[in-house]
C-alpha cells in the first residue's frame, strides 16, 4: 500500500522522537538510525486506515524493533574487544532528543547511556520512556505487554540500578572551553600533578578502540593512574601520529551535554574525550576512538565547520 502524503508526513514529523528513543536504548547513533528506518517500512507495509494512534503504534513497534537489538547486541559485546562504550553525538543533534529537564539531559549523557549497558532490555525501555519522554506507566505497560504495576515495579529496580552519588556540572559551551583548554593544558604539560588536581580521587577512565585502534582494554581507576596514562597519551610521537593519520587539531566541544576534547585530522574526528565533571573535579573519562563510532560525528563536525581548535599542530 502506496504512502499518501499526511502519512508520509505524519511519520517524518514522528522521525526525531523515535531517534532520540531509539538511541537512548541503544546508544548508538547507526543503529538508532537503522531501527527508525526499519519502524518506517513497517509503517509503510502496514494497514494503515486501522491504526488508531499512529503515535502509539510506532513508538511500540519501534521499542520492539530496539528490544530485538538489546537481546541481540548483548551476545555480541561478549565478543567484543576491549571496552564497549556509547557513540558520542555533538550537542545540537536532533538524536540527543528533548532536554527541558534534568532528567532528560541526564538520561542522554555518557556517563548514563553507559550504566544503562548494565540494565536487562525490558528495564532499560521502561526508564528511558518513563524519565526521558515521560510516558505514563499504563502506556509503557501496553507496549511491552505489561501490566501497570509490574511496569512500576520494573521502573523503580531500573532506577536504584542507574542511581549515583555523583551530582553532574551541567555546562554551556563557554564553560565546556574552560573546562578542556584546562584540560588540555594539563594533559600537555607533561606533568602529572596539573591532571591529578583535576581529577576525583577514584575517577574512572575508560577507552574504546573497538580492536581498530589501539586503546586500554581495562579501565584506569583512580587519579594517579589516570594521570600517569593521559601524561603519555598526549606525549607527541612519530608512531602517535602514523596511528592518527597526521598531526591532530584539539578542540573544546560539548558532547552528550557534557564538555569534551575532540581531536580532529584534517578534518576527520580521529577522538573524543568526554568528562564527566561534579563539583569535586572530573570523575570520569571516556574515551572513544572506535572509527566505526566517529562517522556522524565527523559528517557533523564537518558541516559545521570551520573550528578554532585549542591545540594545533600537535
Amino acid at each position: 500500500m502506496s504512502l499518501r502524503s499526511h502519512e508520509a508526513d505524519l511519520f517524518e514529523s514522528s522521525r526525531g522522537r523515535l531517534e532520540a528513543i531509539a538511541y537512548r536504548l541503544l546508544g548508538s547513533a547507526s543503529d538508532a538510525e537503522d531501527a527508525v528506518q526499519d519502524a518506517f517500512l513497517r509503517w509503510h507495509a502496514a494497514d494503515r486506515e486501522r491504526i488508531e494512534t499512529p503515535e502509539a503504534w510506532l513508538t511500540k513497534v519501534l521499542t520492539n524493533l530496539c528490544l530485538n537489538q538489546l537481546t541481540s547486541a548483548r551476545a555480541r559485546r561478549e565478543t567484543y574487544v576491549g571496552q564497549w562504550l556509547p557513540e558520542p553525538v555533538l550537542a545540537g543533534d536532533r538524536m540527543l532528543g528533548p532536554a527541558d529537564t534534568v532528567e532528560q539531559r541526564e538520561s542522554v549523557s555518557m556517563a548514563m547511556l553507559t550504566l544503562m549497558e548494565r540494565l536487562p532490555p525490558k528495564e532499560r525501555v521502561v526508564y528511558v520512556l518513563r524519565e526521558a519522554f515521560g510516558y505514563p506507566h499504563r502506556e509503557i505497560a501496553e507496549i511491552l505487554g505489561l501490566t501497570e504495576s509490574n511496569c512500576q515495579q520494573i521502573y523503580r529496580r531500573a532506577k536504584q540500578h542507574v542511581t549515583t552519588d555523583r551530582s553532574r556540572t551541567e555546562v554551556d559551551a563557554a564553560a565546556a572551553e574552560k573546562i578542556v583548554e584546562g584540560f588540555l593544558a594539563a594533559a600537555l604539560s607533561g606533568d602529572t600533578e596539573p591532571l591529578i588536581r583535576l581529577l576525583t580521587g577514584d575517577a574512572v577512565s575508560v577507552a574504546d578502540g573497538g580492536g581498530r585502534i589501539p586503546a586500554r582494554k581495562t579501565p584506569i581507576i583512580g587519579a594517579l593512574g589516570i594521570a600517569r596514562f593521559l601524561r603519555g597519551l598526549f606525549q607527541p610521537t612519530d608512531a602517535k601520529r602514523a596511528i592518527a593519520g597526521g598531526s591532530p587539531a584539539f578542540h573544546a566541544v560539548v558532547v552528550n551535554g557534557g564538555p569534551a576534547v575532540l581531536a580532529e585530522v584534517g578534518g576527520r574526528v580521529f577522538g573524543v574525550f568526554c568528562l564527566d565533571v561534579t563539583p569535586d573535579g572530573v570523575s570520569t573519562i571516556h574515551i572513544q576512538v572506535n572509527p566505526d563510532k566517529l562517522e556522524r560525528i565527523t559528517r557533523q563536525w564537518s558541516a559545521a565547520g570551520p573550528h578554532r581548535p585549542l591545540v594545533e599542530n600537535w
